[in-house]
């Protein structure tokens, strides 16, 4: 043979072993991918189906509109023009393309695999020759959006760099597997090549760390589908780095290191046990410290994330499986601070906390996990998403006065960005396995063809759940074998979450139908699940039948706002009050612990949901102060299923002591004003919804902010239904601080209609700006059917108002 074509041959070949050589560790336990698993109900399949036919073509021709996709062919230099948007807008382009890849995983469409080719055309133009890819930076270098930095790398806290790469691999091998195309799959090889190169031991003491952790969990994907140890090295050492101070020496962080606890930076990873910082970012964070954990064997990373995982679900996760109370950070607040009306609980957040619940199953064959999953899965993430798959939340609270509803877009759209990714590998949930060990972790009907160890076995599983307990299982392998079939029981038969956050009422713990072949057995549980081993063959059908009991829940007394009340769940779904089921209101509604409920099928109802009913008493505040209370009819509907049909009052809490409830206050000039700003943010109608706040700092009622305008001059204006004399004004203004960035303003002012003009008021002392207090104003006297509060606000703060009472 010709020594120039031996040459040729070892370099091929060798290179091609590179790309595939087996990964020596893992996950001991191994999903089903979703591309074996099929689903067949009427939950789940129409809702994957409005995924693919409505989302994806939705989410990407936004990402059109919005100059998404156009910054990709100006940085290749195929259009002309300056960057659109946010410096991490190139990533809902790279989540988009993901779930469109895992759509074409399992309905090939040949005009959609089209589209994305295009896009990968302009997304490899894009990416510049030694492999950096960052549009807004390879654009127009000298006129940079803000936190970009200066330079390459330089701001990493802040530029959401690594963070877009990372989602790009993620996408890559979602289309690599698909397709079997590499185009983009080179793209995302160039660019870790480069960060491989740029970063490491000794290359970057001055880089410090990714501000938003996503590119540890890209870099995992990558070494799967390569075999490249470098790209899992490097995940772990961007995880090893945070924590380390001396390798951040060009951050600049608050005096307290707050910026450094919304990072997840403040300790390194193995010694963190609580929960702290920006949600989403501690959930990649925690699902690459599993993906370490299980793939290098480091049981540091293992032990740290397990604690971590108790912390959150025990302390920090709201009944809905939602993570992050605090707005200002949309994350963590203490342990136990779980406000209703305030809560954050992002969409992209129910999706880490999936992601990281699903790698902790993975890791240690422990149900509890899955039934965090199942629990987020119905209720956190599935209210991200209107049933018509076009209108999104990106905070899903607890509560409502009616000034949240799902939008079409927000000018940063990750979550609808990664509901599209998400939504179409929800099969890969259902199935796992482990040597000759078939879990069956979700309840959907659906047909699946698994590889075990032994050879193939057809599942398919037909059911009505979420609304129906009974599951039906058939069991079909190519030939008849031994092996064993682990059937999870939700734990939601015994507790609405593992710990002792939540418990149910009735503390009964209820007990499961099970046959095989018409026989019933009875079991015995191990790590959550009924391990059914025998001589399996085809047609063999196991029987399941959960009871679907209205059940109470309370929450642990230590959560403050949830004492005196109960929520309500039946199977995994936990249900709301809804105004427009509850004669207009929901908040102001009181219910007997010893209510007895029914439930009834609503065909029509938000795709067919089961509607729970019951009685309550609505309660509201006379003009003299006294509380009248009205019997009336209650009905609640799946959390999921709220805000579809208008804006208005929700609340899934419901008080049983009068103490926790919330009457509805006699209408005030004020409170039946139009509301109107020169600029808000949060929520304007917080100004007059006549809740009281506690404080100036006050995060756990809604308020109306300025953010992020500092140092500028403001308004807010109440447009009365008719002339009305005002004497007083009271404002309590909105201020974080040493912490945050709003301040009570450095001045104000009070202007009046008259004549279409306005005019200062007449005022009885100074201009009051005190925290933690109303500032009352006494005024002479005017008519007007229109006030105006003119505000400075304070050099490099910005400012706000809790409530704003005239009288």
């Amino acid at each position: 043979m010709n020594k120039t074509y031996i040459f040729i041959f070892i370099i091929v070949f060798f290179g091609e072993c590179r790309q595939t050589q087996t990964v020596r560790k893992d996950y001991p336990i191994q999903p089903v991918p979703f591309t074996a698993v099929h689903f067949t109900d009427s939950f789940w399949k129409p809702r994957l189906d409005t995924n693919r036919l409505v989302t994806i073509p939705y989410d990407f021709n936004k990402s059109e509109a919005t100059g998404r996709i156009s910054n990709f062919a100006k940085a290749g230099g195929l259009e002309k023009g300056p960057f659109e948007g946010i410096r991490y807008n190139d990533s809902d382009v790279y989540k988009i393309i993901e779930g469109a890849a895992y759509s074409l995983a399992v309905y090939p469409d040949s005009a959609l695999e089209k589209y994305l080719d295009s896009l990968i055309t302009l997304i490899a133009a894009a990416q510049e020759d030694d492999g950096y890819l960052y549009t807004c930076r390879t654009i127009n270098p000298d006129t940079l959006p803000p936190y970009t930095g200066k330079e390459r790398w330089s701001q990493l806290k802040d530029s959401h760099e690594l963070y877009n790469i990372g989602h790009m691999y993620e996408a890559a091998v979602a289309y690599y597997e698909a397709t079997g195309k590499r185009t983009l799959l080179d793209v995302a090889i160039k660019s870790a090549d480069l960060v491989c190169k740029t970063f490491g031991p000794g290359k970057d003491q001055l880089h410090g760390v990714p501000g938003h952790q996503e590119i540890e969990i890209g870099l995992v994907k990558l070494y799967r589908v390569t075999g490249d140890e470098r790209y899992l090295k490097m995940a772990k050492y961007f995880l090893d780095q945070r924590g380390n101070a001396e390798g951040h020496k060009l951050y600049v962080y608050g005096a307290d290191g707050s910026d450094k606890t919304y990072t997840q930076d403040h300790k390194p990873v193995t010694e963190q046990t609580e929960a702290v910082g920006h949600a989403v970012r501690a959930g990649y964070m925690y699902s690459a410290m599993a993906d370490i954990a299980a793939l290098t064997g480091d049981t540091a990373y293992r032990n740290a994330v397990e604690k971590l995982w108790e912390n959150v679900v025990y302390k920090k996760t709201y009944i809905t499986g939602g993570i992050g109370s605090v707005p200002a950070v949309e994350g963590f607040g203490d342990d136990y601070y779980l406000p209703n009306l305030t809560a954050y609980c992002e969409t992209c957040a129910a999706v880490a906390n999936m992601l990281w619940n699903q790698r902790m199953f993975l890791l240690t064959g422990e149900a509890k996990y899955i039934d965090v999953l199942e629990k987020t899965l119905y209720n956190g993430f599935l209210s991200g998403i209107s049933i018509h798959g076009e209108e999104f939340f990106y905070p899903n609270p607890l509560e409502s006065d009616g000034s949240h509803e799902r939008q079409p877009w927000f000018n940063c759209s990750c979550c609808p960005a990664n509901v599209v990714r998400f939504m179409p590998s929800i099969p890969g949930y259902v199935y796992a396995k482990k040597n000759d060990r078939l879990y069956v972790n979700l309840f959907v009907g659906s047909h699946a063809d698994i590889d075990m160890n032994f050879g193939k076995v057809g599942v398919v599983q037909q059911t009505g759940y979420p609304f129906d307990g009974k599951v039906t299982i058939e069991i079909n392998p190519e030939k008849e074998k031994k092996f064993t079939v682990s059937v999870r029981i939700p734990g939601w038969l015994s507790s609405p979450l593992p710990g002792d956050l939540y418990r149910y009422v009735d503390r009964k713990e209820d007990s499961v139908i099970l046959e095989v072949n018409g026989k019933p057995l009875n079991y015995r549980m191990e790590d959550g699940y009924i391990n059914l081993e025998r001589k399996w063959k085809t047609g063999d059908i196991i029987l399941l039948e959960f009871p679907m009991r209205v059940r109470k829940v309370l929450a642990n007394p230590k959560v403050e706002a949830d004492r005196g009340k109960f929520a309500l769940e039946r199977g995994p779904l936990v249900y709301c009050a809804e105004w427009v089921d509850n004669h207009g209101k929901a908040r102001n509604l009181l219910l007997d612990t010893n209510n007895r409920f029914t439930v009834e099928y609503k065909k029509n109802l938000v795709g067919g949901v089961d509607v729970i009913h019951g009685e309550a008493v609505a309660l509201t505040e006379n003009s003299k102060g006294q509380i009248v209370k009205k019997e009336q009819s209650f009905t609640a509907i799946p959390y999921y299923a709220w805000s579809h049909r208008g804006a208005g009052e929700m609340a899934v809490w419901l008080p049983y002591l009068e103490s926790a409830a919330n009457p509805v206050p006699p209408p005030s000039v004020a409170s039946e004003s139009r509301v109107s700003a020169s600029y808000y943010h949060d929520v304007l109608t917080a100004v007059n919804d006549q809740v009281i706040p506690k404080s100036s700092d006050d995060h756990d009622i809604p308020r109306m902010t300025f953010w992020s305008h500092k140092g500028t001059a403001e308004w807010v204006q109440y447009d009365f239904k008719q002339p009305t004399l005002i004497s007083f004004v009271h404002v309590y203004w909105f201020d974080d601080g040493p912490d945050g960035g709003c301040r009570v303003p450095e001045t104000w002012r009070l202007l009046y209609k008259k004549d279409g003009q306005w005019k200062e008021v007449f005022k009885h002392g100074d201009y009051p700006v005190e925290k933690d207090k109303f500032n009352t104003l006494e005024i002479s006297p005017v008519k007007t059917d229109a006030l105006r509060l003119e505000v400075k606000l304070r050099e490099g703060f910005s400012g706000g108002i809790l409530e704003w009472k005239v009288e």
